[in-house]
């Protein structure tokens, strides 16, 4: 059975750790690598004003992603780990999506490493935020 109270404050959280990593964490990187230090100010006023529709859709990727990892994770025994069982899913299905996504997806080859990292390790920290939740329902 789904927990849905779990599933919300999950993907709260999930999204609140994603907009910490990208923006106080990394997020002078993460314009550099993608040229928004060469754009205007008023340019990325703008930019940022038509922002929350892809901050809602990514908030849906969210509740998909938790609710997936309710339902996977729902009936196994309590002595599971939540939090390895996330690191496990991170490593074989998060990590090598985000490294092909990088190499082909238009990076220049000069910020693969900087970017799969960054990538890499935000979804970790989103995912185990997202078992921590999940461990203290």
């Amino acid at each position: 059975m789904l927990n849905y109270p779990a599933i919300i404050v999950a993907s709260i959280a999930q999204f609140v750790v994603g907009a910490i990593w990208y923006m106080p964490l990394f997020g002078k990187l993460w314009g550099r690598i993608h040229g928004f230090d060469k754009v205007a100010p008023e340019t990325q006023k703008e930019m940022m004003k038509g922002m929350p529709p892809f901050l809602a859709l990514q908030f849906a990727g969210t509740v998909v992603t938790t609710t997936v990892f309710s339902l996977m994770v729902w009936g196994l025994p309590a002595e599971w780990n939540l939090f390895g069982i996330a690191a496990f899913l991170w490593l074989g299905f998060v990590v090598p999506t985000q490294v092909g996504a990088v190499i082909f997806g238009g990076t220049e080859p000069r910020w693969f490493v900087k970017k799969i990292l960054i990538m890499a390790f935000g979804s970790l920290a989103c995912l185990q935020a997202m078992a921590a939740v999940f461990s203290w329902f």
